[in-house]
């Protein structure tokens, strides 16, 4: 397995890749930290006949996600990766969008096994982990720098997969695609999160607004950013 693929420059919709790779008409899926429920709405909104569980551990962000409008394919719940509120061989699909790396460092282990028994014997899980590296991802680390639990949610991965846990379908790499209408939009989406408490002296919160206002043209700031997905597959019968 493949961390980064520093040769892959192919722009892709993870939405589509998704519906190309994963079977979800009518399959029960579980979202783990869903966030503000994006990704969540565009599957749900692709995919009507499937059921959505989608959890958030943060419970600010949850408690808005319950009051927002929703479709009643898509159920929110409380709880992390490491302790799953579902029964044994009961989803089709589980997601993982940019959140392994946030699970707790000494628990992400614990989350791999955990989507393990969740899933049917042969359902599937897309674990998508941004790459570290890109114009962002520079931006991004002058305050919060992942490096350290980017490597670990991918080393997570890799122990599932040789444990026999999960079984290795397929790696994608390619570049998804952010974008901002100014920096303001950048300050609410991804210093103001609530999951995160980011503590930016005046003089970093000016060096990094400056930083990415060199991005902004006339369509605001768009960056290019290099993702792994990793399609894994609960084996049918126990190794």
């Amino acid at each position: 397995m493949q961390i980064h693929n520093p040769t892959t420059t192919t722009r892709c919709n993870e939405l589509d890749l998704i519906a190309t790779h994963l079977p979800l008409e009518n399959a029960t899926v579980l979202e783990l930290g869903c966030g503000k429920a994006q990704m969540t709405h565009r599957i749900a909104e692709r995919f009507p006949s499937a059921h959505i569980i989608a959890t958030e551990v943060d419970q600010i962000q949850h408690a808005h996600n319950l009051t927002s409008e929703h479709p009643t394919s898509i159920e929110f719940k409380a709880g992390g990766a490491q302790a799953i509120d579902a029964p044994d061989n009961s989803m089709d699909v589980v997601f993982m969008f940019k959140s392994l790396h946030h699970v707790p460092r000494e628990l992400m282990a614990q989350a791999m096994q955990e989507i393990a028994r969740v899933l049917k014997p042969g359902g599937l899980a897309w674990i998508s982990e941004p790459v570290y590296a890109g114009e962002f991802n520079e931006i991004l680390r002058l305050f919060h720098d992942e490096k350290v639990v980017r490597e670990l949610a991918f080393q997570a991965v890799c122990d599932a997969v040789n444990a026999g846990t999960l079984a290795l379908v397929e790696q994608i790499f390619c570049h998804t695609e952010s974008r901002f209408a100014d920096f303001n939009e950048f300050d609410q989406r991804i210093i103001q999160v609530t999951h995160t408490n980011h503590q930016l002296d005046d003089a970093l919160y000016q060096t990094v607004k400056a930083r990415f206002e060199a991005h902004i043209g006339a369509e605001g700031a768009r960056f290019e950013n290099p993702a792994r997905f990793d399609v894994l597959r609960k084996p049918y019968c126990a190794l």
